[in-house]
């Protein structure tokens, strides 16, 4: 297969004109060897998080679509650790949307002179961009169809897909005593359709997940989750 994207925790690879397939590495985002979800550059490997991932992703991607919410997951394989997924358009260069259920992270070192430092916070989403030199900076519905990027009735549809998903994946977790306190997503549109789908994955390293206010690792929710 071909190789037509090099990413920091995944590999593309063209399957046909319909399908490429994403090869998940062991790479986790972070900084100074610490893991962060919404940071933007690679920050440790950790070894087997990439079927960790894949794992979590194939679970929540088939609970999705038993939901009815729209995803290009087509299927996985574990072996290998790869997912086929149905090919889609980006929104400008990518976006990144996040749900956040607690005052952490990037939110609270924005807003802390307003919040305190876990404070609840009712589901609230925002976007940024995929823009690792300018720091993947939040941007408005406004701004978005300012710029072409996205219309505002796609943004009203991606927010309510939003907080579908993270409440999904938020019930799934509570089922075993763990919190999610933010969970970062990414759509784009069916090639063939234009359907705006769910892309990419959900797993342990584009979320916050804490049991008793302690943090859990992307390794140690997988194990909490299916052990």
């Amino acid at each position: 297969m071909e190789l037509i994207y090099q990413g920091k925790t995944k590999d593309v690879y063209r399957k046909d004109a319909n399908h490429v397939v994403l090869k998940f590495k062991d790479d986790v985002t972070g900084e100074d060897g610490v893991f962060d979800p919404g940071a933007n550059t690679v920050g440790l490997t950790i070894a087997g998080v990439g079927r960790t991932g894949l794992r979590m992703t194939q679970f929540f991607f088939q609970k999705l679509q038993k939901a009815g919410v729209p995803t290009h997951f087509i299927e996985a394989n574990l072996n290998d650790v790869t997912m086929t997924v149905k090919d889609a358009v980006m929104f400008g260069n990518g976006l990144e949307v996040i749900c956040r259920y607690r005052a952490v992270g990037s939110f609270y070192r924005r807003y802390g002179a307003y919040c305190e430092e876990g404070q609840s916070l009712d589901g609230f989403i925002e976007v940024t961009l995929k823009d690792d030199e300018r720091q993947d900076p939040p941007i408005s519905d406004d701004a978005l169809a300012e710029l072409h990027i996205m219309s505002k009735e796609a943004y009203k549809e991606v927010k309510q897909l939003t907080k579908q998903i993270a409440s999904i994946v938020k019930e799934e977790l509570a089922k075993r005593e763990l919190e999610l306190y933010d969970i970062k997503l990414e759509f784009g549109k069916d090639k063939n359709t234009g359907e705006i789908m769910l892309i990419d994955e959900i797993s342990g390293g584009n979320m916050r997940v804490y049991k008793n206010n302690t943090y859990i690792k992307p390794m140690e929710l997988e194990q909490l989750l299916f052990d």
